[in-house]
């Protein structure tokens, strides 16, 4: 009978040691796991970071081209617009030196 619970004991004692064992590899498994997210997670972040910089990037490159072509299409309009011949010029000289010597 003594043998019995001998065996009963160790069995519990051996049950108990399996128990811990298998809850300590779990929390192993699960701060693995954390670890694991917690990484991919900030490297999605890194990623998302990184690429709204390039979009911001490209995005203010392109507004500066389209500003630049706007810059110039106007210049070109208003070239094209005030265009004033040498004659005509002459006349508005003329009339400015009348005006400026009141003569």
């Amino acid at each position: 009978m003594r043998e019995v619970i001998q065996k009963i004991v160790a069995a519990e004692t051996e049950a108990k040691r399996a128990v811990e064992e298998a809850k300590a590899e779990a929390d192993r498994i699960i701060a693995e796991a954390r670890k694991k997210a917690q990484d991919i997670t900030a490297t999605a972040h890194q990623e998302a970071a990184a690429e709204a910089d390039r979009i911001i990037t490209a995005a203010a490159a392109e507004a500066g081209k389209e500003k630049e072509e706007r810059l110039a299409r106007a210049a070109a309009k208003i070239e094209r617009d005030v265009d004033i011949d040498e004659a005509r010029r002459k006349r508005f000289v003329e009339g400015i030196v009348r005006c400026v010597c009141k003569t």
